[in-house]
């Protein structure tokens, strides 16, 4: 069966590529979307966390013998805490400041946690083995699905889904958002606002930690994984909305499947669409599709 001359289980392959890059895309723009929405710091080190979320995956599954599941749950804790480190020690000076100073800041982590790295591992990737019981894939009929990219999709959803969740519709949630708007007035009613906000850091780059585990067994490890791909969902949130929650998750997915089907129909503009996209929505609506325009 062919549509518009393509066989279906080519667009259904690409389609699921697309859908699997789109979680990822998801899952790392919520992080900057939360950072930015609450704090109104333009995380540039994301990428450089989403591959330490990897590496640290890695590491223990190469050094401790520690299993895919533990690494999903210590892995983003680990970077979590890092990112903690990161917003008491340096990134609390400059909330007063432009937001040009928190993104060199940003920038100047990620070039030396990168260089870290490639100075231990080199530039060639680490291999990171599918959990066995994800490994094999499943029969749909018109093509054949790996478990371990049905997973990722799944995963990606619930947590974004859950973050969305807390931070719109509970009291944790409107505390949050009211400590960034009127501090003083929240800490008034004996809530600690700093330690809300670096807690609410740490939980941003954590979600980039745990986006880093999941693309682990699909792609090897590299201390360049997170470079290319940070560029790209930037554009993601600025399409959505910046600070917008609910249009990052919309937007990753869909720009995810916009960027597989162009691989069907156009491979040589599939590395260049969501930057087309990001323009003709700017240029139609600057406040991005679910930002608010003031």
């Amino acid at each position: 069966m062919e549509i518009f001359g393509v066989p279906l289980q080519a667009m259904m392959s690409q389609l699921l590529l697309g859908l699997v890059n789109g979680s990822f895309y998801a899952m790392l723009s919520l992080g900057l979307a939360v950072i930015f929405g609450l704090l109104n710091v333009i995380n540039f080190s994301h990428g450089a966390m989403y591959m330490m979320g990897a590496f640290v995956a890695w590491m223990g599954l190469s050094y401790f013998n520690l299993n895919y599941w533990v690494m999903l749950v210590a892995a983003p804790l680990v970077v979590g805490a890092l990112g903690v480190l990161i917003e008491k020690t340096m990134l609390r000076w400059l909330y007063k400041l432009d937001h040009l100073y928190g993104l060199l800041l940003t920038f100047g982590i990620t070039l030396l946690t990168e260089g870290v790295f490639r100075s231990f591992y080199g530039v060639s990737g680490q291999p990171f083995s599918t959990p066995e019981l994800l490994s094999g894939s499943t029969d749909l009929g018109f093509m054949m699905l790996p478990n371990y990219r049905a997973w990722v999709v799944f995963a990606s959803l619930v947590v974004c889904l859950a973050t969305w969740f807390v931070i719109e519709k509970t009291k944790l949630g409107s505390y949050l958002r009211a400590g960034t708007e009127n501090p003083k007035l929240v800490e008034a009613f004996g809530v600690n606002v700093p330690l809300m906000v670096t807690l609410t850091y740490g939980f941003g780059v954590a979600l980039a930690g745990f986006a880093g585990v999941l693309a682990a067994p699909i792609i090897q490890v590299t201390p360049l994984m997170g470079s290319n791909l940070i560029i790209v969902v930037f554009a993601v949130v600025v399409i959505g909305g910046m600070g917008s929650i609910m249009g990052s998750i919309l937007t990753g997915l869909g720009l995810g499947v916009i960027e597989g089907l162009t691989r069907v129909f156009y491979p040589e503009g599939s590395a260049v669409v969501v930057f087309v996209v990001m323009v003709i929505v700017l240029l139609l609506r600057p406040a991005g599709l679910f930002g608010k325009e003031k």
